[in-house]
């Protein structure tokens, strides 16, 4: 094999530009899939972190169902708007660990002649046991009747150091859509959620939040259950309870499990799509190699009846061929990881938001991939090769 490899490579070189030009589709291939399966893989991964730091346990309960409306409470239309006496009523479901039922909406917020509109969400004060979000300093206001609200409210990190820089801000007073908040305390960053940016916001509770936006409703319910593994009897649950108190299942339940099962299939079809136009590419580089490959083989002939004259059987001088087109794709796959991975990384120097991963599989794939192609490119012309009559062979010019 390695006197194969060292004949190959010389009958390579004594051609370098049909050969650059013949590894050039194989190392577009390669490269795209390299580049389009890290930028895929990386987004899935940042989706799934991105789900993962709320904890795995968690369903949530949204207002319409999403079958009908498409957006779960994104048209309105439910017979029964979801309150937070919905809420209250599924601690009483079987597995259920704690809820927190949440309104939302956007507002400004004022505090030192400092102002900035930012997200404000009307929660319970567990939420660091359901969103598993600890506070930096201070507390939240104590628990009680979600339907009595109070003018307090708890700030995140990026909000309090555009309000009040280094100063502390516990005790102080701030005003959330014109109306006064004492701050309570400061949660720790949490970074953003799908491009939203959790801590520049403002957290109240719900009671006060839903006088705040001026609705009766809850824009969710997040429910914590105790184990991943009874999701599926929790869910149910949870549906029959809704849909005995309002008649009909006008909501929709949604879990982690099976946002991130939808995520999958987009992902699923869009690697499809990445193989299919890698797949082209890999084709015509296939049908380069056979071209050049058989074309060598006409002008080799005399080569081979030199070889067959003086000992070598069909099975090696097939073998001679078919090793030099494995070597051609697997060199041109070479560059091709090369190029991705050069790309890869400009990419992340570029657009440091971007998520791009490749894992070392998708590396050893795509050289496998390659070789492959090579192999396969090659059999017609090594098929052709072994089958020359040895003495009309060496007639040939």
């Amino acid at each position: 094999m390695r006197d194969l490899l060292r004949f190959a490579l010389r009958s390579l070189l004594t051609q370098r530009l049909r050969s650059a030009l013949s590894m050039l589709g194989i190392a577009i291939g390669i490269a795209s899939v390299i580049l389009l399966t890290s930028i895929g893989e990386g987004t899935r991964r940042y989706i799934v972190s991105q789900f993962s730091q709320f904890g795995t346990n968690i369903l949530v309960v949204t207002p319409g169902k999403s079958e009908t409306l498409g957006l779960p409470g994104a048209l309105g239309g439910s017979t029964h708007k979801l309150t937070v006496d919905d809420a209250e009523s599924l601690l009483r479901v079987a597995g259920v660990e704690d809820l927190t039922p949440v309104v939302y909406g956007t507002a400004r917020v004022e505090a030192g002649g400092r102002s900035r509109r930012v997200l404000v969400y009307g929660i319970t004060p567990n939420i660091p046991t359901v969103w598993r979000w600890k506070l930096r300093v201070g507390s939240f206001w104590p628990s009680g009747d979600p339907r009595r609200g109070s003018p307090v409210t708890v700030l995140g990190p990026k909000l309090k150091r555009e309000l009040f820089g280094e100063s502390n801000a516990l005790g102080e007073l701030v005003r959330v859509g014109g109306r006064r908040f004492r701050v309570l305390g400061v949660m720790e960053s949490k970074g953003q959620f799908l491009g939203i940016d959790l801590d520049d916001a403002a957290f109240v509770p719900v009671a006060s939040g839903m006088k705040l936006f001026n609705v009766a409703e809850l824009n969710e319910v997040d429910v914590l259950f105790t184990n991943a593994r009874i999701v599926d009897a929790v869910e149910e649950r949870v549906r029959e309870l809704l849909i005995t108190r309002h008649g009909r299942e006008d909501f929709t339940i949604t879990t982690q499990t099976e946002m991130l099962r939808v995520f999958g299939n987009v992902m699923d079809i869009i690697t499809g799509a990445v193989g299919a136009i890698a797949g082209v590419s890999l084709v015509v580089g296939a049908i380069g190699i056979l071209t050049m490959m058989w074309i060598a083989v006409g002008e080799r002939t005399s080569e081979i009846g030199v070889a067959r004259a003086v000992g070598a059987t069909r099975a090696q001088v097939q073998w001679i061929f078919l090793v030099e087109a494995a070597t051609l794709s697997t060199l041109g796959g070479a560059a091709g990881i090369l190029a991705g991975l050069g790309i890869c990384g400009l990419l992340r120097a570029v657009l440091p938001g971007l998520p791009i991963h490749t894992p070392p599989v998708f590396v050893v794939a795509a050289v496998a991939v390659s070789l492959a192609t090579g192999i396969a490119s090659g059999v017609l012309p090594a098929r052709r090769a072994a089958s020359l009559d040895p003495v009309e062979a060496l007639h040939a010019e």
